[in-house]
């Protein structure tokens, strides 16, 4: 791939995750107050706040490279994600923690590929940021599979497929 290729993909990766994290941080904000038990209402808490976190990295990223949040995807983000949230009071236990969790294991990836595209167009100086991100979604995943794994519905609906371990993703390049 050739260098602007690359730079463009690192953009439109980092505009869909800038616009990603606001979606599961507010997602995130109406699971944690739909949980009964105190520790997991504190942990997806956190998680919230990881994404937040993240958003305020990759808008950091974004801005180095001179671009933006695409305003239909930040749109659609908030919608979506205050939607998901509200959802998490009606749905039950179970459906929430399984979207997170398919959500979390795509996030991984998509930390991968910006770290990919940041090599190809010698913004190599994003490298330890976009793994370290990555590695932090792998911690969501595992936190969201062990919690749907506890369930006995995870025998009904298949759980998606297990990432590799966390070292593989500084690895990966």
């Amino acid at each position: 791939m050739k260098p602007a290729e690359a730079r463009a993909g690192l953009i439109r990766v980092l505009q869909h995750a800038y616009s990603g994290e606001k979606a599961a941080a507010y997602a995130y904000r109406g699971h944690w107050q739909s949980v009964a038990d105190p520790e997991e209402a504190a942990r997806i808490r956190q998680i919230e706040a990881e994404e937040w976190h993240h958003r305020d990295l990759v808008g950091g990223l974004l801005r180095e490279l001179g671009a933006g949040p695409r305003r239909v995807r930040e749109i659609r983000a908030a919608l979506i994600g205050r939607t998901l949230g509200a959802l998490c009071h009606l749905s039950g236990w179970f459906v929430p923690m399984y979207a997170a969790g398919r959500l979390e294991s795509r996030n991984i990836v998509e930390y991968e590929d910006a770290a990919r595209c940041a090599l190809g167009c010698g913004a190599e100086r994003f490298l330890d940021c976009l793994l370290t991100m990555a590695e932090v979604e792998w911690e969501h995943e595992q936190y969201f599979r062990a919690r749907v794994l506890s369930h006995p519905w995870h025998r009904v609906f298949k759980v998606w497929p297990a990432p590799p371990p966390k070292a593989s993703i500084r690895g990966a390049l």
